[in-house]
């Protein structure tokens, strides 16, 4: 297995290093810029646009934190740089531009936003972009598919699994029964070989992910530490925490 030391040198900053209230606003590049000035890893999530670009945004349409409500997949990438953040002169980033912004100086870990729909566009869009990236970079996934798709696509490219112990809420109901008994246990592993972890902090501690770490070796990321129960147990469980709301 390749060394992954970098992935949990330091404390990875949840969406950038984001502060609302100081106008700083989630991936976007004044986060971004404040992360690496701060020494942080940076997560941040893709969506795919209607032109097949990668888009630096968490949710899968407009509205929370920018005017306009229109699905990201509907609109092409000029659409989506049109539009304007409420409280910041930012704009919605490509992945091109993150990893230009950012130029090697902060491992980045990336999380593929998907629909559970097989759409294996994001991953193809994703990958090229990071074949041409010098900088530390990993992708990750709650969707095996995702993973499984990334490894024939780009083997090379650090992957991992995004999970949590019970997928309960409104989110996940679209899922099968079945669906959630995969994600829960990791029974893709075989299929999607995920190179890390990425595990949700109120779960911990967990046996899936503490026997991959254990047995297999598997860096684990914990997610999303807020307070000072999660930084504990982000401490005893996990090689690496990504954080929110604080600064370590």
């Amino acid at each position: 297995m390749a060394d992954l030391a970098w992935l949990t040198a330091r404390p990875i900053a949840h969406r950038g290093l984001h502060n609302a209230s100081a106008g700083v606003i989630e991936n976007t590049a004044s986060a971004f810029t404040a992360a690496i000035s701060g020494n942080y890893g940076i997560e941040t999530d893709i969506q795919i646009s209607a032109d097949g670009e990668a888009m630096a945004h968490h949710d899968d349409a407009l509205g929370r934190l920018t005017e306009g409500s229109a699905r990201l997949a509907d609109l092409n990438t000029t659409e989506i740089k049109a539009a304007t953040f409420k409280a910041t002169a930012d704009r919605i980033l490509t992945l091109g531009e993150l990893c230009d912004l950012v130029g090697g100086r902060t491992p980045l870990v990336i999380e593929l936003k998907s629909h559970f729909d097989g759409d294996p566009r994001l991953v193809r869009r994703a990958a090229e972009v990071l074949a041409a990236y010098r900088g530390p970079a990993a992708v990750m996934s709650f969707d095996p598919g995702m993973i499984e798709a990334a490894r024939a696509i780009a083997p090379h490219l650090t992957r991992g699994i995004v999970a949590e112990r019970h997928y309960d809420d409104a989110e996940w109901q679209r899922l099968a029964p079945s669906a959630k008994r995969q994600l829960t246990w990791l029974l893709h592993g075989f299929r999607t070989r995920p190179q890390f972890i990425a595990y949700g902090v109120k779960d911990l501690p967990a046996a899936v992910p503490l026997v991959a770490r254990a047995v297999f070796g598997l860096p684990l990321l914990t997610w999303t530490v807020r307070s000072a129960e999660d930084r504990r147990a982000a401490a005893r469980w996990a090689d690496q925490m990504i954080f929110e709301g604080w600064r370590p």
